[in-house]
């Protein structure tokens, strides 16, 4: 309703606040099925609108107080019923989770428009992060987990619906050497292996390539670049290559060629 007000009444919208006030206490709520002025004083609000009504209720002493009652008692039962078809709705679309100290979860991030979650903005926020250890259980439906330092500023316990059970696969483990990094904390690439050749055609002309790994990369990452180049430049590459290198190829950029 506020929002409402700032879009319709731009600069001028607080001079309106007074009628907005008004307007919301006297609309209809389906969780109280009153509204919020009727709750309290047990009694619709006399408006401009109502002027015509005819007849007065005067009321006093211990019947006021038991209409009151009366009010906050119907109230409270149908908060109540509110809260438990809402409830339903909830549980519709909720999983029943145990996870236990140790076990290590992923963590949901969900990207927001024009706000930056974890470094990154927009659609190139990833949807979950880690996996990250968990510490210690918190009530019945959050968890404690172990945050890196860079996350240092954000509250580390969340709810069981932003986790996801990591199964530990081996195949994820992967085997990294550490860059030696320079005083400008930059490091030095080179190749360390030929894992492939070929021979690209080019109208009249034929081109070898290498397809070469380098340093901190695995073969995912290899890249082709010209043979020519590369004996000039690491020349060691083609000795450990050509007495060893496994027929196939040798002997794929001469199919190519032929």
């Amino acid at each position: 309703m506020l929002r409402a007000c700032v879009i319709d009444y731009k600069g001028c919208w607080c001079d309106h606040l007074p009628m907005t006030e008004f307007a919301y206490n006297n609309s209809y709520h389906a969780s109280m099925e009153m509204a919020p002025f009727e709750a309290l004083y047990g009694r619709t609000c006399r408006s401009p609108i109502h002027w015509s009504d005819v007849g007065e209720r005067v009321e006093f002493g211990p019947d006021v107080l038991r209409e009151a009652e009366e009010k906050v008692r119907l109230a409270r039962k149908r908060l109540l019923t509110a809260q438990s078809r809402q409830q339903n709705y909830a549980d519709r679309h909720r999983r029943d989770i145990e996870l236990a100290v140790g076990d290590r979860v992923f963590l949901k991030v969900s990207p927001m428009r024009g706000v930056k979650r974890f470094g990154v903005r927009k659609k190139l926020s990833p949807r979950y992060i880690g996996p990250y250890e968990i510490l210690e259980r918190v009530g019945t439906v959050a968890y404690r987990l172990a945050l890196p330092p860079k996350l240092a500023n954000v509250h580390n316990v969340f709810h069981v619906s932003n986790l996801r059970k990591y199964i530990h696969d081996p195949e994820h483990a992967m085997l990294y050497e550490p860059p030696e990094l320079q005083e400008d904390l930059s490091y030095e690439e080179f190749p360390v292996m030929i894992i492939a050749r070929e021979v690209w055609k080019l109208r009249n002309r034929e081109i070898p390539y290498v397809k070469v790994r380098c340093r901190n990369h695995d073969d995912r990452e290899a890249t082709w670049e010209l043979e020519d180049l590369m004996r000039k430049h690491h020349p060691h590459l083609f000795e450990e290559l050509e007495p060893s290198a496994p027929a196939e190829a040798r002997d794929r950029g001469k199919e190519i060629a032929s």
